[in-house]
């Protein structure tokens, strides 16, 4: 890539930022957007409170920049009051990628970019018409300026491990601190039992949940829901609801004879609704599945982690997720048949993986407009029309390949969901993972590997040893690409995020069509962290393998994280909802990315060095990977356990301040009836008029016996 190729991408980034940046502070202050720029604001009913512009002024219509300010100038307590402590773990991730490469970037741009353009090239062309004359490809064979990157992979590994310990350290002290804030909530008093045996006495599977709690746990054990397999009644509600709006909508034209119709017809539901409610009738759908509330958070904490049957397959203990986070038709799906769903994902995630090698490959294809020549004549058009060559070689590789990326997250979601997760977060856990590797995969080493392919195809079946040679080569040669994908994924990518393009167009098609006369619900979502984090862990792992290779790169990430920042702080201050709270379960996945793209950082350089005809620094390498290792254990054994299971520790003295402060009878007793005032088929549909009810009292406790 030359660099007229690489101004043009960054032109044509740097201006759809702008655009969209532009378009967004003026749009926002309109007050038929704000179901779209503050439908989070709307949803908890501070309208009063917007700053919008309701009067026909000149500042209406004149962009603003005061929005961008405010994301650096809210302290880290008050996101973790507002948003919970996931949100504050996904803004530390942009921290760590300023302050990571913010020391990068004086590192690179003060020594690495001097020692890499000031070197004897081994290139065969000019190096002022290349931008490999600022990447480690300049450095001839053998040079001892090697030892000069040697140095600088050591200091960067290093800094990256200690800001890595730091920020686990910190989160683990955030998240045992939100857990005693947290103290109200029903999933610190509940455990998940699952393949709950029946009852041969009653024949109820509620009754061997009571018999054997109340047996072995007499003293701690309060009460227990079941689950009910009630679509039946779901598909009912949904009609009622339906009704329902119906009725809302009559009223307001005052349609009196359509409405008594509407409303016997709800009447009528609501009459089936109570009758398969009814104890009798919810006897006959239970699953193998009840939520368990103890006494204190202690009893249920040691419940959840320790083997309860002799039989490992009955009567499986975890701690349960908070209501609003449970997975209600995953739970349904009987424990036999989880593992099949878990191997239909991994095939269809490989199957997906496979299909999107065509797109990548393709778009290498674009961006090596020099051997694309030869292998299709047809491109040689491009070059009729001056200036043309370099944006399809410097902007369009990267923006296509972000437009077929876009729908990988909602895809890996939807197969996450059919794995059977028993809660959304760990559904959003898998999906990122999914995402991630799918990116590192696709993204990163194809990328690498059909770049290289269109230079030499031919050695790599010629000369199969050389494959590993080659990689390193390319790794070096598809530093241009990448800073055009780091361009577009940052500039383009966060500035059409926070202008929410999709959703103006949909309620300008909404309103001007079906939905004219329909009042203007906000489109409230959920925070999307599956999207979020795998693609900014891979603009991570980009950056750290190139912080040596290319560092030219690394100003670029910067911005990108600055940019990052501000946009999903304003996204989740006004658009997005947090709609469950892991207490910073996010966190060791994003650690064991960051993880990942160290190793891979430094197994590169061990090529290169390779490459480079230095076997000294190549072997001087290899006790930098095994130190990193050797880290990365320490720190599952350090921190991984206390963000998968309750502290025993903590627990108890959380169960100590509430007694103190004579709360924690309160606390359990709101927890026994929690699960079942959210799960669906327990739901109860009322007019406006009529009190709303739930069907929230728990089953036996052992008050009952």
């Amino acid at each position: 890539m030359t660099p007229e190729s690489l101004i043009a991408s960054a032109s044509i980034n740097i201006g759809l930022a702008i655009l969209a940046l532009w378009l967004f502070s003026v749009l926002k202050k309109q007050p038929r957007n704000a179901v779209i720029y503050y439908a989070r604001l709307l949803s908890d009913r501070h309208r009063a409170e917007l700053p919008l512009h309701s009067s026909f002024s000149l500042p209406r219509f004149l962009p603003s920049v005061a929005w961008i300010p405010r994301a650096f100038r809210v302290p880290e307590d008050d996101i973790l009051r507002r948003h919970g402590l996931d949100a504050l773990v996904l803004m530390r991730l942009f921290k760590f990628g300023i302050k990571f490469f913010m020391l990068c970037s004086l590192l690179g741009v003060a020594l690495l970019l001097p020692v890499d353009y000031y070197s004897e090239s081994d290139l065969p062309t000019r190096k002022e018409y290349s931008m490999d004359a600022f990447t480690i490809s300049n450095i001839t064979r053998g040079s001892n300026k090697l030892w000069v990157h040697f140095s600088c992979l050591w200091f960067i590994s290093f800094y990256a491990l200690f800001l890595l310990y730091k920020e686990y350290k910190e989160i683990l002290v955030k998240r045992l601190q939100q857990m005693r804030e947290l103290s109200h909530r029903a999933d610190q008093f509940t455990v998940l039992v699952r393949q709950v045996p029946i009852c041969p006495e009653h024949n109820t599977r509620s009754c061997g949940v009571d018999h054997f709690f109340s047996k072995h746990h007499p003293f701690n054990y309060h009460s227990h829901q079941m689950l009910y397999d009630g679509r039946d009644i779901e598909y009912l509600l949904g009609k009622q609801k339906k009704l329902k709006k119906e009725l809302e909508e009559n009223r307001d034209t005052e349609e009196h004879k359509h409405i008594s119709v509407s409303e016997e017809k709800f009447r009528e539901f609501a009459h089936k609704v109570s009758h398969l409610q009814s104890e009798t009738m919810l006897r006959e759908k239970e699953l193998p599945v009840a939520f368990v509330t103890f006494k204190s958070r202690r009893s249920a904490a040691l419940v959840a982690q320790t083997q309860q049957h002799s039989n490992p397959l009955e009567l499986i203990t975890e701690m349960a997720p908070e209501p609003r986070d449970v997975s209600w038709r995953n739970l349904a799906i009987p424990q036999q048949i989880l593992p099949l769903n878990k191997i239909g994902v991994i095939l269809a995630a490989a199957a997906l993986t496979i299909f999107f090698a065509i797109p990548v490959t393709a778009v290498q294809g674009i961006a090596k407009y020099e051997k694309l020549k030869k292998w299709f004549p047809p491109a040689m058009a491009v070059e009729f029309i001056p200036g043309l060559s370099s944006v399809v070689t410097g902007y369009l590789p990267s923006a296509i390949l972000k437009g077929f990326m876009y729908i990988v997250p909602y895809a890996m979601l939807g197969m996450a969901y059919l794995g059977g997760s028993i809660s959304k977060s760990k559904e959003e856990i898998k999906a990122c993972n999914m995402v991630f590797y799918f990116l590192m995969g696709n993204v990163f080493f194809l990328s690498v590997i059909s770049g290289s392919l269109l230079d030499e195809i031919g050695e790599y079946f010629t000369h199969p040893r050389d494959i590993p040679s080659h990689l390193a080569a390319a790794v070096s040669a598809q530093g241009e690409f990448f800073m055009t994908y780091i361009l577009t994924d940052g500039l383009s990518g966060f500035s059409l995020e926070i202008l929410q393009l999709g959703l103006i167009t949909f309620d300008i098609i909404r309103s001007c069509t079906y939905g004219r006369a329909k009042e203007n619900n906000t489109y409230l979502f959920s925070f999307p962290y599956f999207r979020v984090i795998p693609t900014v862990s891979l603009s991570i792992l980009i950056g750290m393998i190139y912080a040596v290779v290319a560092p030219l790169m690394l100003p670029f990430l910067v911005g990108y994280f600055c940019l990052g920042y501000i946009v999903y702080f304003n996204q989740m201050e006004d658009v997005y909802e947090m709609t469950y709270d892991t207490c910073g379960c996010f966190w060791p996945i994003i650690h064991h990315y960051i993880f990942v793209s160290i190793i891979l950082m430094q197994v590169t350089m061990v090529g290169l060095f390779g490459l480079k005809s230095k076997p000294s620094a190549a072997i001087a390498t290899v006790p930098l990977i095994l130190i990193t290792i050797a880290y990365n254990e320490y720190c599952k054994i350090r921190f991984l356990p206390s963000f998968k299971h309750f502290p025993i520790q903590t627990a108890v003295e959380i169960d100590e301040v509430d007694e103190k402060n004579g709360e924690t009878e309160a606390h359990y007793v709101d927890a026994a009836t929690a699960y079942n005032r959210h799960q669906p088929c327990l739901e109860r549909v009322t007019l406006s008029a009529e009190p709303a009810t739930n069907l929230n009292q728990p089953l036996l406790g052992t008050g009952s016996i």
